[in-house]
């Protein structure tokens, strides 16, 4: 997408990519830790040898989907966002819907999750979105949003040069005031 005088581009963030690499790293590492070793990890509330490895799986899994998504990112030099006259385009997550038409929007609102701030584009299509998507994971991903939250469609800051707040305030000013 070429630039346009009126629109926005919003970097991908090198650095908060690279933290969620090491950290995405370390929490694999642990997984695999309490997978090795489950006795070591068998007491207090964890008692259960099993219930050690299931969490360690389970981290294993959803930390090493966080790393693959941060190799991934790390090298891509496209912007993490572009808003411009006809709607946004989001490359900034693993589950990124790509353009979204401003006509397709007919509302926003914030969720927090784990202290963890996104923004639901509410769009009058949703399914739409979801079907769009040529991968299972990013396919899936939408529907359990669709399901949970109301929307596929959700930004947030994690890998933007961008503040939330800063993010919040462009997209009140192009979707309309009273609105999210």
């Amino acid at each position: 997408m070429t630039p346009t005088k009126n629109s926005i581009e919003i970097p991908l963030s090198k650095k908060k990519i690279t933290l969620i690499l090491i950290g995405s790293i370390v929490f694999v590492v642990l997984g695999v830790w309490f997978v090795m070793e489950p006795d070591k990890f068998s007491r207090g509330p964890l008692r259960n040898p099993t219930v050690v490895i299931i969490i360690g799986i389970a981290a294993i899994v959803f930390f090493g989907i966080c790393a693959l998504y941060a190799l991934r990112k790390l090298p891509d030099n496209k912007p993490g966002l572009i808003m411009d006259e006809s709607g946004l385009t989001d490359n900034s997550s693993a589950v990124s819907a790509g353009q979204i038409l401003w006509t397709d929007i007919n509302d926003f609102s914030i969720i927090t999750i784990q202290k963890q701030h996104f923004i639901l584009l509410h769009v009058k299509n949703p399914q739409d979105y979801i079907d769009r998507q040529k991968g299972v994971f990013k396919k899936k991903m939408m529907q359990v949003n669709f399901k949970l939250y109301g929307s596929p469609l959700t930004l947030n800051t994690n890998g933007l040069k961008i503040t939330f707040d800063e993010l919040h305030k462009l997209i009140t000013e192009r979707v309309g005031p009273g609105k999210g």
